[in-house]
């Protein structure tokens, strides 16, 4: 005690005024802070008030889970789809020409039709004055068992390629 005895009064006053407002000062920081929080917890609770920031959080979770969970679902539907659309038409080459010199108009064709396995069909039709023929042979892995002609040949690598339909 003998030391406080000999400070001055006046410097012991404004020691203590500085020390209150430096608790003020951080008392406002504080306030400031829990006013913006307080702020923000209102934004999230005002579409439901009656709920409390626990229940909102669970239900973001609840809402979170059922999310994935679709979107779970939705993977395995696409590789389900991804799987079928291999056994179906995906690819188609088109070549039309004159089978026969008296016949103009490229009226013959023939068509390649594909799945993503290159197993399919060409389809010839081979057009004249008197007559109209139409052949299919099949593919199995881009080939043919039977002899394809160059029109066939061309059609079949349009479609492997996936070139545009040409006429």
């Amino acid at each position: 005690m003998p030391f406080l005895t000999q400070i001055d009064p006046v410097v012991l006053a404004f020691s203590a005024l500085g020390l209150c407002l430096l608790a003020l000062f951080i008392m406002l920081i504080v306030l400031i802070r829990q006013s913006r929080l307080l702020r923000r917890y209102r934004v999230l609770l005002d579409r439901n008030p009656d709920l409390s920031i626990d229940d909102l959080l669970i239900q973001h979770q609840e809402g979170l889970a059922d999310l994935k969970a679709g979107q779970e679902a939705l993977r395995r539907r696409m590789a389900d789809l991804e799987r079928a659309a291999l056994d179906h038409v995906q690819r188609v080459g088109i070549v039309r020409f004159n089978a026969f010199p008296d016949v103009g108009a490229d009226l013959s064709f023939s068509i390649a039709l594909l799945d993503g396995r290159d197993n399919g069909i060409v389809l010839t039709s081979l057009y004249g004055r008197s007559e109209c023929r139409t052949y299919a042979k099949p593919i199995r892995g881009g080939q043919s068992s039977y002899t394809l002609t160059e029109e066939e040949k061309q059609a079949l690598s349009r479609a492997r390629e996936n070139v545009p339909a040409q006429s």
